[in-house]
């Protein structure tokens, strides 16, 4: 005999959405998962450790540029002079974002950030020249529940 389950609804004063923060920023209470989004771990702390200095629960790399755009990515100078480097940085991006199993994990973080909480985690200081504000862009199209 098969036990029914029932879904587990959380309370409505409870948020369930998804959050975009830098790695290793302070936790905050009932934050959810905190996921890696970034090509390499972080240097010089130990893999015990990721989750217990505020880096991430799971590391998830797939949504990270590849080596070679991060390269490029990391050579785009700052300011207007740096524009229009960034937009052919985030036009590739957006290419291998669009391959079918990171399109596929964009639509699963889309479904289960209105009913999860979860936070996609990212080194870079400045969102405006980070992968992480070409992932809010894709996971908004996608219908995704993002917090400020």
């Amino acid at each position: 005999r098969r036990r029914r389950l029932t879904p587990c609804i959380p309370p409505e004063e409870t948020t369930m959405s998804l959050r975009i923060v830098r790695l290793g920023t302070p936790r905050t209470a009932g934050e959810g998962t905190r996921i890696g989004t970034v090509r390499r771990p972080p240097r010089g702390v130990p893999k015990a450790e990721f989750a217990s200095r505020d880096y991430y629960d799971v590391w998830y790399p797939l949504l990270s540029p590849s080596a070679d755009l991060m390269a490029q990515g990391q050579q785009v100078p700052t300011g207007q002079e740096g524009d229009k480097a960034w937009e052919a940085f985030a036009k590739q991006l957006r290419k291998e974002l669009a391959q079918p199993e990171a399109s596929r994990t964009l639509d699963l973080l889309a479904a289960l950030s209105h009913h999860s909480a979860m936070l996609l985690g990212f080194y870079c200081e400045d969102e405006a020249r980070c992968h992480r504000s070409v992932l809010r862009a894709e996971l908004a199209t996608r219908g995704a529940d993002i917090s400020p």
